[in-house]
């Protein structure tokens, strides 16, 4: 990396100039060496790309399990804490990235812990990442902890990917039928519906109905725009409340099939979630507490708070979890008191991640399979009934004059 810095030599002359260093500590080491007192010292680099790491750059779910697993590997073959940090921030492709890598390095060498030297960065590497970081050097297993935390973040990425993309064609093809259906109304009709009215025939019902409501949207469409764009940041101001983000992942819950999609989603997560954790060593409790920060969903974050609650004063999990048989189905409950009658929680838990992930990728390929025909039948019929609507009583205009 690029440093600028202003300094005073021995004799008292100021100096200014550039060193090329890997880390701030090492350019000012550098330039001690030559007898030099710093007055100050920047990193030229992240302010000339402060803009696109600001606006541009992030670090996704794939970076962290390319990362992960990358440690790993390292970790597997004795390399200590610092070098391996210090390799991948030379070496990542995500620049902004290596810019956090390069901080955890000087924080390693200032004495702190991998975990610690982590948290400090906590819009990259999440709670249940910190906590399981912290488990393996508990345990002496960090290698093996960063493997299992590449694989699970690789199925979760996997999962909540597909999930995503099942409901973008649909949200994608609903806004082009209603795009069509507002330049029907506000280009085609008006025209159409000129020489309709200037024939003076008797207009049908339905298309009486049709040319009120382009009426209607050639005068005030500004309006019902403006309403849209008002209703669409008060829905964005709502969802940004804790209050409102609970209502929404209420109706998101509520909503037919694809409420019962994202109820299967969430259950994944929260059996892959605890079930890694606890074949991890972690204590139950701080197991349930970790899976509510990270679960998605307020709905079920409240659930897994209450349950916490629950094992707190002695009840066993499953106990805690019966009161939530709306969201929390008994099969569930059922395999999750197996496990803790047979003190194989973890592996009921491994069980019910797989049976879940098959049932969001089944509902997800169901979904996707039936989006396209039931869409392509409803734009069909709009568009057809509008164009019947108004070219029926023009070819009648047209029989007339022949």
């Amino acid at each position: 990396m690029l440093f600028k810095y202003k300094a005073v030599d021995d004799e008292g002359i100021n100096k200014e100039g550039e060193i090329d260093a890997p880390s701030r500590d090492m350019a000012i080491s550098g330039l001690q060496h030559r007898g030099l007192v710093i007055i100050s010292i920047k990193n030229e680099e992240e302010k000339k790309s402060f803009l696109s790491i600001s606006f541009f750059n992030r670090v996704s779910t794939k970076d962290i399990v390319i990362l992960s697993r990358q440690i790993s590997t390292l970790f597997e073959a004795q390399v200590s804490a610092l070098k391996a940090f210090g390799m991948l921030a030379t070496n990542v492709e995500n620049k902004f990235l290596g810019l956090k890598l390069v901080q955890i390095c000087d924080d390693l060498k200032a004495g702190v812990s991998i975990s610690g030297s982590l948290a400090k960065h906590p819009d990259v590497f999440s709670s249940f990442y910190l906590n399981m970081v912290k488990v393996g050097e508990e345990t002496g297993k960090l290698n093996q902890i960063f493997l299992n935390l590449a694989e699970y973040l690789d199925r979760q990425y996997a999962l909540t990917s597909k999930t995503r993309n099942a409901l973008i064609y649909p949200i994608f093809v609903i806004i082009t039928f209603f795009v069509v259906m507002g330049l029907m109304f506000v280009v085609v009709i008006p025209k159409l519906s000129a020489i309709i009215l200037d024939s003076g025939q008797a207009v049908p019902i339905y298309t009486s109905i049709i040319i009120a409501l382009s009426n209607f949207f050639v005068h005030y469409g500004f309006f019902v725009i403006i309403f849209l764009v008002f209703l669409a940041i008060w829905l964005w101001r709502i969802s940004t409340t804790e209050k409102g983000k609970t209502y929404l992942d209420k109706m998101r819950l509520s909503m037919p099939y694809v409420g019962n999609l994202y109820k299967q989603l969430y259950l994944s997560r929260i059996a892959d979630n605890m079930e890694i954790m606890l074949s991890s060593g972690v204590q139950i409790l701080r197991a349930i507490d970790i899976t509510s920060e990270v679960v998605g969903s307020r709905v079920y974050k409240e659930i897994l708070n209450e349950a916490a609650d629950g094992v707190k004063s002695g009840l066993a999990l499953s106990v805690a979890l019966e009161k939530h048989q709306k969201e929390i189905p008994s099969i569930l409950i059922q395999m999750v008191k197996v496990g803790e009658e047979t003190g194989s929680l973890d592996v009921i838990l491994k069980t019910l991640a797989i049976f879940y992930k098959r049932e969001v990728d089944d509902a997800v390929d169901t979904l996707i399979g039936l989006i396209e025909p039931v869409m392509i039948v409803v734009l069909g019929l709009g568009v057809g009934l509008l164009l019947v609507s108004i070219l029926v009583p023009i070819y009648n205009i047209a029989g007339g004059i022949s």
